[in-house]
Order: C-alpha cells, then structure tokens, then sequence
C-alpha cells in the first residue's frame, strides 16, 4: 500500500496486485513461540494507534480499494471517508481460521453494515468483490480500473478539503456496480436470519436448519469455514462485535487490544500458535485448536480475554482524545 498526502486530502492506493493483506502475522506467531509475545503487542499497539490516527485525521482520507485487503489492510482503509474500490477488489477478514478474530477496529466498522452482514464476514471470513463491498457499504463508490489514473489526476488537482469537490470528481468516474444472482448479501434476510443468534453454536444450528432447505453454495461455504476455524475466536468475535455496536472506534479499538493481547500471551489458550503453525509455517492446514468444539469454550473463558493482561511489562491501549473529529464510517455505514 502507498499513502500520498496532497495539501488538501490523503490517499491510499493499491501497491501491485494487494491494496493491503494484512500484518505480519508469521513474524508475530514466531514471536510469540519462542516467548516474546510482548512483540506482537508492541506491533499491534502500533498499528492500531495509526488506524485510529487515519480514522481521525483532519484531511479527508481516500482508499482507491484495487486489490486484496485483508485483516490489517481493512483497518487502513475501512475507516476512510472515502473506500474506492474496483473490479479487482477483494475484502475478507479470515482472521479465526488462524486463532485470531477480526480485529482493526472491525467490531466497529462490521457492526454498522446493514442488518448482521458484519456477523456473517467475520465468522465465515468470506470474501466479498468490489461490487459486494459497494452494496454493503464497506465501500463508497465503484470506479473501473482503468480509470483510477484519471481519477488521481483530478483528486490532484482538488485545492480544498471541502468533501463536496472531492465527491465531485469521484462520481465522474463512479459507475453503477450490480451483485451477483449467487452473492450471499442478496440473502440478506437469511443471513439475518441465522447470523443474529446469541451463539455461535445457535448460528450454526441455524445455517444447518437452512441448509436441508436450500443448499446453496454460500451456507456451504459458511459452515465449513467456522467448522475450520478456532471455536475460541468465533466465540470471541462475536462477543466483540456485539459489544461494538454501542460502542465508539476508539472504545472498540481498546477492547480488542485486550482481547488481542491475551491471545498473544497464550495463558488463556495457544490456538493462535497452532492456527500460525498450520496455515503460515508448516502450512499443513491441520490446526488442533484446544478446545476443539464451541460447547468446551465457556462465558467464564471468553470473559477472561476481555479482562486486562496480568503482567508487569503489559500497558494498555492509549489513544488521544480528538474531541472535535467524528468517526469516519459515521455517515457512511
């Protein structure tokens, strides 16, 4: 990803064939192997004080979306005033399948996307084109790939940070991006349906229900992905983003840094040792995650990833107060 700042605006764009995959995760999963868990936590606090930071910042912010983004990309991008994206868009948050959960940020920016769509992308970690991510919200506008040169050139030219010229120039390029027949966001009432359960284990029971009915391709999908990933960051994602729609970014940023932190550890449970071990290192794609069902992680013990970390060297999340700024997605999502 390439940051640009004009005088009047900032932009994010595509670096190749990725907007933003996401962090370094092998580089934390080894970390945290060998002992050094406090090393993700310095990364995380990092990144996260930047994600907010961008969320914030008095320049409107622009992400041109032409490519993959993922887990940490999301939180670049998902907090801009402006999410650009193209044909070549994809946008997933597959962080259980790893012994993570969606994070950046995302039970802030997933909980406000219409009905429980937010709950269907970070329990499935499905992955959405750009056409999708308009339709959602997770994107402002569509514009075709072969004109976001233009597109640059007349953002540059923009001598104000008034957003009315900026959406100006945007929508002379903007085009008219219908889903899919087959997109699972046009199955909204069903996803609604099942994704706003009180449990994990209720949305499972509810997407098997649906699936003696219509088997179709999407419910497939989904109930293999959250049988993969770690019941513990299911259980745990979900509790987060419940949370997170009462709750402002800056709020939902510090309560999964905790979260995060505690997975870091490894006190609670190693899963993000074995999901890194399985899907990044040895990449056998055959984690054992510890519990290994929904029903063996407790209220009591996903609690305890919500309570602050026990250890000397540990410091929670400080982020500044910016008072007279709003949150980004506000009047987007």
């Amino acid at each position: 990803m390439n940051l640009v700042e004009h005088p009047q605006q900032i932009l994010q764009r595509s670096n190749g064939r990725a907007f933003c995959a996401g962090g370094d995760v092998v580089a934390v999963v080894g970390a945290v192997i060998i002992g050094h868990w406090s090393f993700g936590a310095n990364f995380y606090r990092k990144q996260y004080a930047l994600d907010y930071l961008l969320a914030t910042y008095k320049k409107p912010l622009i992400s041109l979306i032409n490519g993959v983004v993922m887990g940490g990309g999301a939180g670049l991008s998902m907090h801009a005033k402006f999410r650009i994206v193209t044909e070549n868009a994809v946008f997933a948050m597959p962080e259980a399948s790893i012994g993570l959960f969606p994070d950046v940020g995302a039970s802030y920016f997933l909980s406000r996307l219409p009905g429980y769509f937010g709950e269907y992308l970070g329990l499935t970690g499905a992955r959405l084109d750009g056409m999708e991510m308009l339709a959602c919200g997770l994107a402002t506008h569509f514009v075709l790939s072969k004109d976001l040169v233009l597109l640059e050139n007349e953002l540059d030219k923009v001598r104000t940070s008034d957003t009315t010229e900026i959406v100006r120039q945007i929508e002379r390029f903007s085009c008219a991006a219908p889903i899919k027949l087959e997109s699972a966001y046009a199955r909204l009432d069903t996803i609604n349906k099942c994704f706003s359960k009180n449990s994990v284990e209720d949305i499972s029971l509810a997407l098997e229900k649906e699936m003696k009915y219509k088997a179709e391709k999407w419910i497939i999908k989904a109930i293999k992905s959250m049988e993969a990933a770690s019941p513990t960051s299911l259980k745990l994602f979900l509790r987060s983003i419940r949370k997170g729609r009462e709750e402002t970014l800056k709020h939902c940023l510090s309560r999964e840094y905790i979260a995060l932190c505690n997975i870091l550890r490894g006190s609670i449970s190693k899963d993000l040792w074995e999901g890194g071990r399985a899907k990044l290192i040895e990449k056998d794609n055959k984690p054992k995650w510890e519990p290994s069902n929904l029903q063996s992680v407790s209220e009591e013990t996903v609690n305890r990833y919500f309570t602050e970390v026990d250890d000397t060297h540990w410091e929670i999340l400080r982020l500044p107060d910016r008072p007279n700024l709003v949150d980004a997605l506000k009047s987007k999502i």
